[in-house]
């Protein structure tokens, strides 16, 4: 009885929105007034001390598990919880107290394997056909997912303002688009790392089809074993995966590849607010090993390696349309998806896709992208922004 009377304390505070809870003895109660936006039902009881613990994790787990249904949108229920200030679902403590998550090279193989070796095959049911999977760009509103993705690298190699003939690094090349525009639009040479065998299978099959083996390699490497230097350095969606203790060296590597008034652009999600940067069920199921770097944290790293910032551009409301047609794309294929990998699979990357869309529609998390130079800002590029529209239209 005094566990369901702390339930209802605590999940009459957790959202802004009018939601109704079915407990697990059938009875149902109405929070935030009589029209819930928004349903939940616990099947099965969850001891209070695990939740005040870890709540992401615990109600992850028990929707993965079928514990929990949810009638409504899932992306509205937990952008509701990071609007709601003091909510004990993002006002955790615990996170604070996180053990210290390794990043050797041995360790981030297995953390980008475990997440990206799933499949081809599973990214393939719902990505566009470029497999492209960080944020997209949409210059225009009824830009489809492989225009808008297409846009974004578009809109990187732009920024940097290459010329032709020179050389360019993709720290974290996923399935290889930006190396392959970089080379056949901007006549780049063009080099990309990853870990995953998978991305690096793809890759080396594309450069032989696309005929570019004189201006394209792919490295299946720790982007720390490359002793190389070069014109352009870029990395979409790499440095969340390098870990707290690793950031500063991360932009110090960055600096190390580039030449003498280099640029570089890295992309990345990243926060505007002070916080745990890391998550319990993200860490356990989705990026092992994953943070969340805040833009003070980045910037601070940033002038410690020597590299100096352009321009600074965030695209948080680009991420959050990105991930609601991954999530639109997904629902389609989702039978497919569970008769592959199983229910609790499939419930999972509903949950995260969902979430994810969430955390940037509330503001929770943004990305961004940092135009640097390894010189004075704006060093070899046009003395106003005007270029990077220009070419681009």
């Amino acid at each position: 009885m005094l566990e369901k009377t702390v339930y209802k304390e605590l999940l009459s505070h957790a959202f802004d929105i009018p939601v109704s809870v079915t407990y697990w003895n059938g009875k149902t109660e109405n929070y935030g007034g009589d029209n819930p936006q928004v349903k939940i039902e616990i099947k099965k009881e969850i001891p209070l001390k695990e939740m005040a613990s870890q709540p992401t994790l615990v109600l992850g787990e028990a929707y993965m598990n079928g514990d929990i249904d949810i009638t409504g949108s899932i992306e509205e229920l937990v952008a509701s919880a990071y609007r709601k200030g003091g909510s004990f679902l993002t006002n955790n403590p615990f996170l604070k107290h996180l053990p210290k998550i390794s990043h050797s090279e041995k360790e981030s193989k297995k953390d980008v394997q475990s997440h990206y070796d799933i499949g081809n095959d599973f990214y393939r049911l719902w990505l566009d056909k470029t497999m492209t999977y960080s944020c997209a760009y949409f210059e225009h509103d009824d830009d489809t997912l492989e225009q808008a993705q297409l846009n974004k690298v578009r809109h990187i190699l732009h920024k940097l303002n290459p010329v032709s003939g020179k050389r360019l690094l993709d720290i974290g090349s996923g399935w290889g688009t930006l190396i392959f525009m970089a080379a056949e639009e901007f006549g780049l040479h063009a080099t990309g790392i990853t870990l995953s065998k998978e991305q690096y299978d793809y890759t080396q099959q594309q450069i032989k089809e696309r005929g570019l083996e004189d201006k394209v390699n792919v490295l299946l490497t720790d982007y720390r074993e490359v002793k190389d230097q070069f014109d352009y350095v870029t990395s979409v969606g790499m440095f969340e995966h390098v870990g707290k203790e690793n950031l500063g060296l991360y932009f110090q590597d960055v600096e190390k590849f580039l030449v003498p008034d280099g640029r570089a652009l890295i992309h990345g999600i990243t926060g505007q607010h002070e916080g745990a940067g890391v998550d319990p069920f993200l860490n356990k199921y989705i990026f092992p090993g994953g943070y969340i770097p805040n833009v003070a944290e980045n910037l601070t790293h940033i002038m410690n390696a020597g590299l100096q910032l352009t321009d600074l551009e965030p695209l948080r409301r680009h991420y959050q349309k990105t991930l609601e047609i991954w999530y639109d794309n997904y629902v389609k294929v989702i039978d497919q998806a569970e008769a592959k990998y199983g229910k609790p699979f499939t419930r999972m990357w509903s949950l995260y896709l969902q979430g994810a869309a969430a955390s940037f529609e509330a503001g929770n998390i943004d990305v961004m992208q940092y135009l640097l130079t390894k010189a004075p800002s704006g060093t070899g590029l046009p003395m106003t922004r005007q270029y990077v529209y220009k070419t681009e239209d």
